[in-house]
């Protein structure tokens, strides 16, 4: 749970990578090789997430229930599309997830080979996409920098940081930027509607930190889109871009507005 007593926006891609493994691992050929299974086992690596917050998910003895399905299926891709349902059965969430086959042994990506191109088109049920996001910019200039450090906990068995922690990650550079730009009142209530994650390579345990540089670059009557890059600083090498719409239920003032102008990339 967050501040706000609600299940937080970056917990939500931690239930949908339990479901969507859980759904891997049940993929076969007819009692044959567990295609899933294998898949998991040789690498598959997320390459972007989108998600799209309908309602806040408060706590409950009654388990949530996420439906699945596979979105697309292509040569060398393939997409999984998600519907998060409360305990009351009411839609919370929206989401899609990109993946592609990857081979751990030479640490290259691969083409899906016929069984897992079977397997996954047999469980094709296209539905209405998410609407696309503006592309991400980051205005070096005018871009808030918060220090990243992967912590040990947060890598996954392939050795590298969760693309779950990315999330916990962007979450940490957008309330440092929001802590510094004005000063936080347990009155306000911010809610996030719209997260999207495009993830550009894998992000390593070291101990010198990454960062985070956040900016913003939209500002609306109650809402704002902030966008993020997770890079190196020393190299500039980017591991990931983000953007995040965020709605709240009054009117920005205009001192929020100024506050937040402050770190507006140019257009």
């Amino acid at each position: 749970m967050d501040a706000q007593g609600h299940v937080n926006n970056a917990v939500y891609v931690d239930y949908l990578q339990e479901a969507r493994v859980d759904f891997l691992l049940g993929l076969d050929v007819g009692g044959g090789p567990e295609v899933g299974a294998h898949l998991l086992d040789s690498g598959v690596l997320v390459t972007s997430h989108q998600l799209e917050y309908l309602k806040p998910v408060v706590f409950g003895f009654e388990p949530i229930e996420i439906s699945l399905w596979v979105d697309q299926v292509g040569g060398s891709r393939f997409v999984v599309g998600y519907e998060l349902r409360d305990a009351d059965g009411e839609l919370a969430a929206r989401a899609r997830t990109a993946l592609v086959p990857y081979d751990l042994a030479t640490s290259t990506m691969r083409r899906l080979n016929p069984d897992e191109r079977a397997v996954l088109t047999a469980q094709l049920a296209p539905a209405e996409p998410l609407r696309p996001l503006p592309k991400v910019r980051i205005g070096n200039g005018r871009a808030h920098r918060s220090p990243l450090r992967v912590r040990w906990s947060d890598l996954d068995s392939y050795g590298h940081a969760n693309n779950v922690k990315f999330y916990d990650y962007i979450q940490e550079g957008r309330i440092a930027l929001l802590a510094e730009a004005f000063p936080w009142s347990p009155d306000e209530m911010w809610v996030v509607v719209r997260q999207d994650l495009d993830y550009r390579r894998p992000l390593d345990f070291r101990v010198e930190p990454y960062e985070v540089a956040t900016s913003v670059a939209e500002i609306g009557g109650r809402s704002f889109t902030l966008t993020a890059e997770i890079r190196d600083p020393a190299t500039a090498t980017t591991y990931a871009t983000a953007s995040t719409v965020i709605v709240r239920p009054n009117p920005l003032t205009s001192e929020q507005r100024a506050a937040l102008g402050a770190w507006r990339v140019p257009r």
